[in-house]
């Protein structure tokens, strides 16, 4: 069915399960549309997603929010939940909830008006590598949730969230040896009916209304509210972190062993840090938005004390119509003090034979992920070791692409991926034994990725990394290093605080009241002094005089002219 236009302008279409879905579209101001959702994720559930940093042909800036979602989906393990957060999401579950409980793999635990529990099955047999995104998994339940609003008339409509790390286990299994919190989740996606969208490009901003309606229900006149759970700091002092100075470094040393006997080619484990949370995660977002600009920033309210803000520099995983795509990040070096010494970096980074390697690795087993779900031939590297600079940070990027085979979706393509190389290691199974072993605490959401869902279809995800974890007041950065044989144990360790840094800044900052400017200001020394600059035509004057007006002098240039000819010839 087409797109129907009403008598109000709202637009209506129906999905693939039969749910007419009724679109209102507001203009929003542009400049300030996305604050007031920033401020709103304080209290409320929801979701921000920006891209404020450009690289061509692969990311663009643009901005994505939503709040007070009527529906939320969480996991932990194999025991789900899917739960209506106020009477639009009751109205939206008797819709949501036949169509999960009639999937074989599911047993429902538990229903009220407003919520359903649920557990899904472990595989009763065996799966081919080629079908393993297929197994029995809470993927199982999303794809039928995804089913229900299956439609081509809209590109924003989806399910928004974050994908935790120990969703990979329900795949491949390893053992556990690190206790999981009581509290740990491993999915929260919300269901939206309203969503703002702010294009960069063309410097526009609206909000999507939704109102859904169906066989038995519609959302239409109901409050979109939902419950107000306000931020609460810590009065706890954590610890440094979960690692002592020097701990790191014997890590590097233990993966240096497995590399000699062969059981690792790389490795990537982390250590966590700590900081008390002082002020509203709001201000942690802009300040790290403005700090450390990246083609993943979110922040995201997952309730129940919880929340992710985060500036991810890594694509996880892309896909737009049949293409899947991703940008493997691997290959690490401080920045310069300025751009002259940037440049010396980069050329130091690319003439590192190690990088180069850790990289070569990361894409090689990424092109081995796609070639799982991809049609022959198909999968190719687009880019090779290119430069993304980012607040700290230079690292060297490839970009590679595949076609999905027939017959294969969205959620094969992120399933073939999880977790990408560049946060676990090679090969990967024996890299999250390592990790699960030798790290000091589990990961949850680190590692894992965020971002939507679509209902066309589509997807768009970020891993998450340079992201800190709020819960209960208490603030979590996690920070890993990619080991190989040649690793420097010491320099490995420096590398996991440089990267947290820009993150407990960011925290550290907001609470000392600096979220507004990062931006040095030159000394006012030249205020109220007029200075004339004569150009004899040497094509620096100008600069001279740039320099000239930051110190607030008032500077007029003029061109010196000759009685004669000037010629030199």
């Amino acid at each position: 069915m087409s797109v129907e236009t009403l008598e109000d302008g709202s637009e209506r279409y129906v999905t693939a399960g039969g749910v007419a879905v009724t679109r209102q579209r507001h203009d929003a101001v542009y400049g300030s549309a996305i604050e007031a959702y920033i401020d709103g994720l304080n209290s409320r559930r929801g979701a921000v997603f920006s891209s404020n940093y450009e690289y061509p042909g692969r990311y663009t800036r643009w901005d994505t929010a939503i709040i007070d979602p009527p529906v939320a989906i969480s996991a932990r393990g194999r025991a789900m939940r899917v739960e209506a957060l106020n009477a639009r999401g009751e109205a939206l579950l008797t819709v949501i909830a036949p169509a999960v409980k009639a999937l074989k793999e599911v047993s429902v635990t538990g229903e009220t008006k407003r919520l359903v529990t649920l557990d899904v099955a472990k595989p009763g047999r065996v799966f081919t590598e080629e079908e393993r995104s297929r197994a029995p998994s809470v993927f199982t339940v999303l794809r039928a949730i995804t089913g229900i609003f299956r439609s081509e008339h809209d590109s924003n409509l989806g399910l928004y969230g974050a994908f935790g790390y120990d969703l990979a286990f329900q795949f491949d299994p390893i053992e556990q040896t690190l206790k999981r919190a009581q509290s740990q989740r491993d999915l929260v996606l919300y269901l939206p009916d309203e969503i703002l969208v702010v294009d960069h490009h063309a410097a526009k901003a609206w909000h999507d209304r939704y109102d859904y309606a169906g066989e038995g229900f519609s959302t239409e006149g109901l409050p979109r509210y939902g419950d107000i759970e306000p931020f609460r700091p810590s009065d706890r002092i954590p610890p440094r972190g979960d690692h002592e100075p020097g701990e790191y470094a014997k890590i590097v040393e233990k993966a240096k062993e497995s590399f000699q006997r062969g059981d690792l080619f790389e490795v990537v484990p982390g250590q966590m840090f700590y900081e008390r949370c002082e002020t509203a995660p709001s201000e942690i977002c802009r300040r790290l938005k403005k700090i450390n600009p990246s083609p993943y920033s979110f922040f995201i309210n997952l309730g129940e004390g919880e929340y992710l803000v985060g500036a991810s520099p890594e694509m996880f995983v892309r896909v737009v119509g049949r293409r899947v795509e991703t940008c493997p990040i691997s290959g690490t070096i401080k920045r310069g003090d300025d751009a002259i010494a940037d440049a010396e970096q980069i050329i130091k980074l690319l003439n590192s034979k190690k990088d180069e390697s850790e990289l070569t690795m990361c894409s090689d087993v990424d092109r081995n992920d796609k070639s799982r779900v991809c049609e022959p031939g198909s999968v190719r590297v687009i880019g090779r070791r290119q430069i993304e600079m980012y607040s700290r940070l230079i690292h060297t990027v490839d970009h590679i692409e595949g076609r999905l085979r027939e017959g294969m979706d969205a959620f094969d393509a992120f399933l073939s991926h999880a977790w990408a190389v560049t946060v676990t290691g090679a090969p990967k199974l024996w890299a999250m034994r390592f990790i699960e072993k030798n790290e000091k605490s589990p990961r949850a959401w680190y590692g894992g990725a965020i971002g939507m869902v679509h209902f066309n279809g589509d997807l768009n995800t970020g891993l998450t990394l340079r992201t800190i974890r709020i819960k209960d007041g208490i603030a979590e950065v996690r920070a890993g290093a990619t080991l190989l044989f040649d690793s420097i144990p010491e320099e490995e360790e420096a590398e996991t605080e440089l990267k947290a840094s820009a993150m407990l800044s960011a925290i550290r900052d907001a609470k000392a009241g600096n979220a507004p400017s990062t931006e040095r200001q030159s000394a006012r020394v030249g205020d109220g002094v007029k200075i004339l600059l004569v150009d004899h035509e040497d094509s620096f004057v100008h600069t001279l005089a740039n320099y000239f007006r930051q110190t607030g002098a008032d500077v007029s240039t003029v061109r010196a002219r000759c009685r004669t000819n000037c010629s030199t010839s």
